[in-house]
C-alpha cells in the first residue's frame, strides 16, 4: 500500500531518499502555504487555560495515552478538565459532544477512545476554538482544558504546548509530502516541553526539558464481553494474529514481543475504516488488537479477540512544570 511505503521512505531513510526526489518542490510550496497561514492566524484566547498535545510530524506518536495520563493527574490535583479535538473523518464542521456510544466513523476512533477511557466531557470540531466554547458552554464546570492534537490549529490561544515523539523521530527532516514534518525542527524551541515515547531522536532540541513516556500494557480485555480478562499465559501456544492501525503498528507489535508472545503481524494504515473482510485473516485463530483498533471493530469479528490497553507513565515532574507554567491564569 503506497501509504507504508512512503512512510518507510521517510522513517527508514534519515536521508531524502532518490524516490522522493520528485516530491521535494511540493514540500517547499507546503512550507509556504503552512507559514502564511499561522501569519494570518489570529489567536482566541478561552476562559480557562489550554494544553495542547500534539506533534509537528504526521501519525500517531503516543497523544492520545499522553492525553489521558494528563486528564487524570490534573484531576487528582483538583482541577476538572474536559479534552477537545479535530475528530478524524466524518463530518466534524459543527462542534459536537462525543458519547461513550458514538460511532467511530462519525467522530473519530480517538475521540470515542478519549472519552470512555478518560470520564472527562470531550467535544469535536474542526474549529478547536468553536469546539472549547461549546464544551464550556455544557460544561460550566469544567476549568481546564486539554486540546488533541492542536500544535498547528493556531487560531486557539494555548497556555502550554508539548510536542510528542515517539522512536521514529523527526524520520528523514523534510516537509510533507517529503517527508513526514508538518512544521520545521525549529518550531521546537516554542513548545514548553518534548515527551519521547520511544528512544530521543538526538536531532531534538537538548536545551528544552524533555520527558520519557513509557507505555505500560495492561490485562488483555475480550472485545464482545469487556469484564472478561485474560493474561499472557492463557495466550502462548495458541495460533495469534496482530492488527494494528496505528501511526507506528510497529510499535503494538514489540509490546506483544516483549510479552514474549508469537504472532503473525496485520499493520494497516492509521485511522483505518475496517471491514468484515479485513479481518478474515484470523477467523481459525485469536485475534490481538489496540484499544484505538478496538472502538471500530466491535461487531466485525469473527472469531476470539482480545483487546491490550496501555498505560502512560511518565515522571510527576511533567504535571509541576505544566501547573508552574500556569500559575497566575485564573479560569473563569
Amino acid at each position: 500500500m503506497f501509504s507504508r511505503w512512503l512512510q518507510r521512505q521517510w522513517y527508514e531513510q534519515r536521508r531524502l531518499a532518490p524516490a522522493l526526489w520528485l516530491l521535494a518542490p511540493l514540500a517547499g510550496l507546503y512550507s509556504v502555504v503552512a507559514g502564511r497561514e499561522r501569519c494570518t492566524a489570529k489567536p482566541e484566547v478561552l476562559p480557562v487555560p489550554v494544553i495542547v498535545v500534539g506533534n509537528i510530524t504526521v501519525g500517531g506518536a503516543g497523544k492520545t495515552p499522553l492525553t489521558l495520563w494528563l486528564a487524570g493527574q490534573l484531576h487528582e490535583r483538583g482541577w476538572r478538565p474536559g479534552i477537545i479535538s479535530r475528530g478524524y473523518g466524518g463530518d466534524n464542521v459543527a462542534p459536537r459532544q462525543v458519547k461513550p456510544s458514538a460511532l467511530p466513523a462519525e467522530v473519530g476512533d480517538e475521540p470515542v477512545l478519549l472519552c470512555r477511557r478518560s470520564g472527562v466531557p470531550v467535544w469535536i470540531g474542526r474549529d478547536r476554538v468553536a469546539a472549547g466554547r461549546s464544551l464550556l458552554a455544557v460544561h460550566p464546570d469544567v476549568n481546564i482544558i486539554l486540546c488533541d492534537d492542536g500544535l498547528q490549529h493556531y487560531r486557539l490561544a494555548r497556555d502550554v504546548e508539548l510536542a510528542v515523539f515517539d522512536g521514529r523521530g523527526a524520520g528523514n527532516g523534510w516537509r510533507l509530502p517529503a517527508g513526514p514534518l508538518r512544521e520545521p525542527l525549529a518550531r521546537l524551541a516554542e513548545v514548553d516541553a518534548i515527551v519521547c515515547n520511544g528512544a530521543p531522536d538526538r536531532r531534538l532540541p537538548a536545551e528544552l526539558p524533555r520527558f520519557d513516556m513509557r507505555l505500560q500494557a495492561g490485562d488483555f480485555y475480550n472485545l464482545d464481553d469487556p469484564q472478561r480478562h485474560c493474561g499472557v499465559a492463557d495466550l502462548k501456544a495458541r495460533s495469534l494474529h496482530a492488527l494494528a492501525g496505528i501511526g507506528d503498528p510497529g510499535r503494538f507489535f514489540r509490546t506483544l514481543e516483549e510479552l514474549g508472545l508469537a504472532f503473525s503481524r496485520h499493520p494497516f494504515p492509521d485511522h483505518h475504516a475496517y471491514t468484515p473482510a479485513d479481518l478474515a485473516f484470523a477467523r481459525d485463530g485469536v485475534l490481538l488488537m489496540t484499544e484505538k483498533d478496538a472502538v471500530k471493530c466491535a461487531g466485525l469479528t469473527v472469531g476470539e479477540t482480545w483487546v491490550l490497553p496501555v498505560e502512560a507513565e511518565l515522571s510527576p515532574a511533567l504535571i509541576d512544570l505544566i501547573l508552574e507554567k500556569l500559575r497566575g491564569r485564573q479560569a473563569a
